[in-house]
C-alpha cells in the first residue's frame, strides 16, 4: 500500500488533525475500558514531540446528528489522555468554524464529531471546514476505516497533506504481511454463531488460505453439509449448500476444511449444563454441539503449529462457559506458542485473548471490528484508499 506516513513528515509547526478512534465505553461519566485510547497514544506523543499543535477528534456512542447533550461529550476521553500524557487537555465544543488556538506542543481534544451536521453522509461542505482548520490531517481511526465520513475521508480530500497515523499505519502493515504477503501455509479461524454473518470473509479466504478452520455455529452449518446430524444445535439449513461449494472450491487448489470428527454437546444452553463427549457421528437428535471435542482440537492445534501465518477472527465453541471452552483455550495457546505470524481480531477473540492470557503473545491484535472484516473480506476501505489516492495524486 503507498500512502503517507505521519512519521515521515515535518510536523514541527503545524496544525495537525487526528481523527482516532476513543469510541470508549462511559459509565457514569467515567471510561471503564481505555483500551482504544491506548492505543492511540503513540500517535498523539509522536506529535506532540515533533512540537506539532495537536487536535484530535473521535466519534463517542451514537449521538443525533446536529445536537450535543453532556452524554455524548469527549471530556472523560480528555481526562484519561490529560492522565497519560501528565499535561491539561482541553475539550473545545464548537470547533468546525475554527476561532480557537492551539500552542506548539498542545493537545486538544475537538468535541464528539459525529454531532456536527453533515459528518455521517461525508458532506463536502463539512469535509471542507475540517480541513481549513489543519495543515496535516492524520487519519489514524482504523475501526472507522470503512465508513466514508467526513472526518475519515472527506477531509483527506481537502486537507493541504493527509496521511496516516502510527495506529493505522501498523494495522495495515498487520493485515498486508498476513494476507496479502503471508508466509505459508496461511491458516485461516472464522468463528461465530452464523454462517451468514461471515459469508462473504468465508468465501474470500477461502481463495486465499491453505486451511480454513470454522468454529462455533458455523462449523455446525459444515457438519451439516457432510451429512452428520447436528441434532437441535445452531445451523442455517439455508447455507448448507454454499458450505458443501466452499469445501468443494478449496478441495480443487488443494486447500481444506477441516470438519470436526469430535464434539462436546449439552442439552441445554446453561452455565451449570453438563459437557458430553461424543464423536461427531454420534451426536442425538437432541444434543446441542457447544465446542469441538479434544480429537478435533488436537488436529486444529497440529495445522496452527505448523503454519507460517494464522489470521484468527472468532471462538470455535461457547468459551464464556468453562466446560465447553476447552476447543477455545487449546487454540488460544497454540496461537501463543506458534512460531507462525498470528493476527488476531474481532470482540469475542479479543475476549478469548484476555481470558486465556495470551495478549503479549499474538504477533498483532486489531483493536477494529467492522473494518477488520471488510478487509478479510477483500473490500476497499475508503479512508485508506484516499489516503492512497492523495499519495499518488
Amino acid at each position: 500500500m503507498n500512502f503517507k506516513r505521519m512519521t515521515e513528515l515535518d510536523l514541527a509547526g503545524k496544525r495537525v488533525f487526528i481523527r482516532a478512534d476513543l469510541n470508549v465505553p462511559i459509565k457514569d461519566g467515567r471510561v471503564t475500558s481505555d483500551a482504544r485510547i491506548t492505543a492511540s497514544m503513540p500517535t498523539i506523543q509522536y506529535a506532540i514531540d515533533a512540537h506539532a499543535k495537536v487536535m484530535i477528534t473521535s466519534h463517542l456512542g451514537r449521538p443525533t446528528e446536529g445536537q450535543f447533550s453532556e452524554e455524548d461529550s469527549l471530556r472523560p476521553v480528555a481526562e484519561i489522555i490529560s492522565s497519560k500524557l501528565g499535561k491539561p487537555v482541553r475539550v473545545i465544543r464548537n470547533w468546525v468554524d475554527g476561532g480557537f488556538e492551539v500552542t506548539d506542543g498542545e493537545v486538544v481534544l475537538l468535541e464528539n464529531v459525529r454531532t456536527n451536521k453533515g459528518e455521517k453522509k461525508n458532506n463536502d461542505d463539512t469535509a471542507r471546514r475540517y480541513a481549513e482548520l489543519c495543515d496535516v490531517f492524520v487519519m489514524d481511526a482504523f475501526g472507522t476505516a470503512h465508513r466514508a465520513e467526513a472526518s475519515t475521508h472527506g477531509i483527506a480530500k481537502y486537507a493541504p497533506v493527509a496521511c496516516a497515523g502510527i495506529l493505522l499505519t501498523e494495522e495495515l502493515d498487520a493485515l498486508t504481511k498476513a494476507l496479502a504477503k503471508p508466509s505459508r501455509p496461511l491458516v485461516a479461524i472464522v468463528g461465530g454463531s452464523k454462517v451468514s454473518t461471515k459469508l462473504t470473509v468465508l468465501e474470500s479466504l477461502s481463495e486465499k488460505v491453505d486451511q480454513l478452520i470454522v468454529g462455533g455455529g458455523i462449523a455446525n452449518t459444515f457438519l451439516k453439509a457432510v451429512g452428520k446430524n447436528i441434532g437441535r444445535s445452531l445451523s442455517e439449513e439455508g447455507l448448507v449448500p454454499t458450505a458443501q461449494a466452499l469445501i468443494e472450491k478449496m478441495s480443487r487448489r488443494g486447500a481444506r476444511i477441516p470438519i470436526a470428527i469430535d464434539v462436546v454437546t449439552g442439552k441445554s444452553f446453561n452455565v451449570n449444563e453438563l459437557a458430553v463427549h461424543k464423536d461427531a457421528d454420534a451426536v442425538d437428535n437432541d444434543d446441542i454441539i457447544f465446542d469441538i471435542g479434544p480429537k478435533s482440537t488436537k488436529e486444529l492445534v497440529d495445522i496452527i503449529m505448523k503454519a507460517g501465518t494464522v489470521v484468527w477472527n472468532g471462538p470455535v465453541g461457547v468459551f464464556e462457559f468453562e466446560q465447553f471452552g476447552e476447543g477455545t483455550k487449546k487454540i488460544a495457546e497454540a496461537i501463543a506458542n506458534t512460531n507462525a505470524f498470528t493476527l488476531a481480531g474481532g470482540g469475542d477473540t479479543i475476549a478469548a485473548i484476555q481470558k486465556y492470557d495470551i495478549y503479549d503473545r499474538v504477533s498483532y491484535i486489531s483493536t477494529a471490528g467492522g473494518a477488520f472484516l471488510e478487509f478479510l473480506e477483500g473490500k476497499v476501505l475508503p479512508a485508506v484508499e484516499i489516503l492512497e489516492s492523495r499519495a499518488n495524486g
